[in-house]
């Protein structure tokens, strides 16, 4: 038996211990599992502010608006190119309320009176177009603004209807001024429909991002 020589003081080295594998039935090493990956989507996704499509009552509300305003700019127009010919009659209506004044104080209130019709008109038109606007934004307290304007053009028209809307020329303005009133009433009714008292309450719209749409963003 030959005994192996190694040099002094050296221990010999052991040999490297092979890791053993989990042999299978077919005596192949089986593969380990990877760890399943978490999940990137949650079901408590945070409220995204956005800009939904409102109702079909407010926008009903919102068309009948509109349109009483093209007919409203109508009748402004229209009151203007029919001004000298109502200027006679309403010094007429004026007269016979008042016979004893003077021709130039007739003159001078026909001319207040058509004037300030005509202001009104201007006036209930524009501000109905800036309250629609804050309607539209969901400004609180807005209806009440608006329906205030429709009880002001009712007013107008009543009083104008003997003194600066008489002749035949004014006819036609009778009449707008009267659809004006009646469109202006639909898109009151429309805007205290139960769904756009709701959209305006809510003041903004805020929805929740689903996982699906999570996972393709």
């Amino acid at each position: 038996m030959a005994d192996s020589t190694h040099p002094a003081g050296q221990v010999p080295a052991r040999p490297a211990a092979v890791p053993s594998q989990t042999a299978s039935p077919e005596g192949k090493a089986a593969p380990k599992a990877p760890p399943s990956r978490p999940s990137l989507a949650s079901p408590n996704a945070a409220p995204v502010l956005t800009k939904l499509t409102p109702p079909f009552s407010v926008r009903v509300a919102q068309f009948f608006w509109i349109v009483s305003f093209f007919v409203g700019g109508f009748g402004v127009v229209y009151d203007v190119i029919i001004r000298q010919e109502q200027l006679p009659l309403i010094v007429e209506a004026v007269r016979a309320v008042d016979p004893s004044r003077s021709e130039p104080t007739y003159t001078t209130a026909a001319d207040i009176i058509f004037w300030s019709l005509f202001g009104i008109l201007v006036g209930v038109l524009l501000v109905q177009i800036t309250l629609m606007v804050s309607f539209m934004s969901r400004r609180p307290n807005v209806r009440w603004w608006q329906l205030l304007t429709w009880v002001v053009q009712v007013v107008a028209l009543a009083l104008a209807l003997d003194l600066a809307l008489t002749g035949e020329h004014a006819e036609p303005l009778r009449i707008v001024l009267a659809a004006q009133c009646a469109l202006v009433l639909l898109a009151l009714l429309a805007s205290v429909m139960p769904k756009a008292i709701a959209w305006s309450a809510r003041k903004h719209d805020v929805v929740r991002h689903r996982q699906d749409d999570a996972a393709v963003e």
